[in-house]
């Protein structure tokens, strides 16, 4: 995420620079565009007001028009066209260099015009009015032109060149803006269970960035005090709701040897017994769940055989099965290596084991797979049970999690946490957990996927 922010905001800087420099040499040529050709106009003007002269002198009888004005502007033939009209439309003069070509005229109208002129190309005609001469001063557009082209070159150039710089300039641009931000991630990411009185420095001033980490420090604070609480409640839990069911067990062993002479009070002294043991199972369980959805329990990680963890479990899931009535088998086991607890491992698998056998029928199959993939390894349990309806796929993992529409063996009502575990446990690994129902038939397919070491 980090690198992609990077890499967006170079690529908005760089378009934003390249853009900006596009806009700039496009309005520099068309600035130059127009200043050329209101140069010529300019020059076309100058030239109008010479000829002018003449052509005002010729109408007070002072010569002809063509002698006159050969005589008087020869030199300024190499840089205009030159024609003179009378009154009837009739060519009175017309410059050698434009030899058997005439110069179109716009009915009488004076003014300057762009046209295409046979063996020029296109020339700009300014055309003006001195009594019954229409003069009309026209030149080549192939120098400026040209000359546009070139700085559409040029300005191509630098465009490429910009574009260029402004992305290395952007990716400087781009690390030097992230910076803080790099050092409150890398601050926030050392805060953990085991370092919570860690807090991003406050950078001086007032700013934006200022708000930001003050308001990620009280955050954490707050966690901070979260946590505190949930250890505090954790530890009183284990003394406050341990002790006493330790001692109402000790009195229900007591009270079932006296009894022991009486059938049915000695069978109500067992069911006190197993529901105690039933509540010892759901408070460990409880506090397990406190401790990682909290933070407080700190996974020991090593690298683990995993082939070999499921081969050994393999072995006594097969007795459990067995002595539940029904059939356990492990089918391809992969090897692998993982990096955890493998304590906490088995403990999974044990738990998912027993939920299979929990939902399966007489002579239920139940299989596990442990296969290599592309990112890490994949534990798959397969039982024969009902299945689940799809919106209960995901509710499964929560805590005291149940569906009725599962039929369960007599003596098999768990706590409804053994999935809550699994998943507490398969976080702790940071993998993922998920429930499928089986495509062949009705069953369940429980699909865990942990990093590989």
């Amino acid at each position: 995420m980090k690198h992609s922010f990077t890499l967006r905001l170079t690529v908005r800087f760089a378009v934003l620079v390249t853009l900006t420099t596009a806009a700039v040499l496009a309005a520099g040529g068309w600035l130059l565009h127009r200043q050329a050709m209101a140069s010529l106009v300019d020059l076309h003007a100058i030239e109008s007001e010479e000829l002018g002269e003449i052509l005002e002198a010729v109408l007070r009888g002072a010569g002809d028009v063509g002698h006159r004005i050969k005589e008087e502007a020869d030199s300024d033939f190499a840089l205009f066209y030159i024609q003179v009209r009378d009154e009837h439309g009739a060519v009175a003069f017309r410059s050698t260099n434009l030899g058997a070509t005439l110069l179109p005229v716009l009915a009488g109208e004076q003014g300057d015009y762009v046209v295409e002129l046979p063996g020029a190309g296109r020339v700009l005609i300014s055309e003006t009015k001195y009594g019954v001469w229409h003069l009309q001063v026209a030149s080549r557009l192939e120098p400026t032109e040209r000359m546009l082209r070139d700085y559409a070159k040029v300005s191509g150039l630098l465009l490429a060149g910009a574009a260029l710089l402004s992305v290395g300039l952007g990716h400087q641009f781009s690390r030097a803006t992230l910076r803080p931000v790099r050092a409150i991630e890398a601050t926030a990411r050392r805060i953990r269970a085991d370092n919570l009185s860690e807090r991003i420095p406050v950078a001086a001033g007032h700013g934006e960035l200022t708000a930001l980490i003050n308001l990620l420090n009280d955050t954490f604070d707050r966690l901070q005090r979260s946590f505190d609480q949930v250890q505090r409640f954790t530890a009183e839990a284990s003394h406050e709701l341990k002790t006493p069911l330790a001692l109402a067990r000790l009195n229900a062993e007591k009270l079932q040897a006296r009894l022991a002479a009486d059938p049915e009070a000695g069978a109500l002294a067992s069911d006190i017994l197993d529901e105690i043991a039933r509540l010892n199972r759901i408070i460990e369980s409880l506090l397990f769940l406190a401790k990682t959805e909290g933070g407080a329990l700190q996974l020991p990680r090593r690298d683990i055989d995993l082939a070999k963890l499921v081969a050994e479990f393999a072995d006594d899931a097969a007795v459990l099965a067995e002595d539940g009535g029904a059939r356990f088998t492990l089918g391809r086991n992969d090897p692998g290596m993982v990096r955890g607890d493998p304590g906490l491992l088995r403990q999974l698998l044990l738990n998912l084991l027993g939920n299979a056998l929990a939902v399966s029928g007489e002579g239920g199959a139940i299989s596990l797979e442990s296969r290599r993939e592309a990112e890490g390894r994949e534990l798959v349990l397969t039982d024969e049970g009902p299945g689940l309806p799809a919106n209960q796929l995901e509710r499964v993992f929560e805590r005291f999690a149940r569906y009725e529409g599962t039929v369960r063996r007599e003596g098999g009502g768990g706590t409804g946490l053994g999935l809550a575990i699994c998943r507490g446990i398969v976080e702790l690994h940071a993998g993922t957990i998920h429930a499928e129902n089986r495509p062949d038939r009705s069953g369940l397919r429980v699909v865990v996927r942990l990093p590989a070491a």
